[in-house]
């Protein structure tokens, strides 16, 4: 039961950075997404795993915090095309999860699959590179609990908090016209 609620809480963190535009909704999002992910992966690698994954989110989301635009920016106008995005999202997850096979990390299948696919369609839609990198930073620990369904070291997890934390402290500059 309580895989499967984190599952969702990871979902929903996907989902307010795809529906997100400002910083701190992309913040809660990052929060809320590494809450999720940590919970799923720490139940199915470990306690060690789950602080990893806690400490690389949570640097990105302080990251976050920092820098892009002001506010929340939830459902800004013109935003249905992304709730539907988020809802069918989860809903082929969901089917591929249980599908495959429905048993100890079919939990962990369903937040990798709906992580993965809603962060790499807000990098794919968006010209925002505050928003892209915040997608990035969730992408990256989706990808390192994937990559903890074989049965991996604690290392992978590592790798991806730190991409996490980076992409949520890296400088951007303006662009200028030459």
């Amino acid at each position: 039961m309580i895989d499967g609620s984190a599952a969702f809480v990871a979902w929903l963190g996907a989902a307010l950075i795809v529906l997100a535009d400002g910083r701190r909704g992309l913040a809660l999002g990052v929060g809320v997404g590494t809450a999720g992910l940590a919970v799923v992966a720490g139940l199915d690698a470990g306690l060690a795993v789950a602080a990893v994954l806690t400490l690389g989110g949570a640097m990105a989301a302080l990251g976050r915090l920092r820098a892009g635009p002001g506010g929340w920016a939830v459902m800004p106008p013109g935003s249905t095309p992304r709730l539907i995005l988020c809802v069918a999202t989860a809903l082929i997850a969901l089917w591929i999860a249980l599908g495959i096979t429905s048993g100890e990390s079919a939990a962990l299948r369903f937040a990798v699959l709906s992580v993965i696919g809603l962060a790499g369609a807000r990098i794919l839609s968006s010209v925002d590179p505050d928003v892209q990198l915040t997608a990035v930073a969730l992408l990256a620990l989706a990808i390192g609990c994937a990559a903890g369904l074989g049965g991996a070291e604690v290392w992978p997890y590592v790798g991806a908090a730190l991409v996490a934390a980076g992409a949520g402290w890296l400088p951007l500059s303006a662009p200028r016209a030459a």
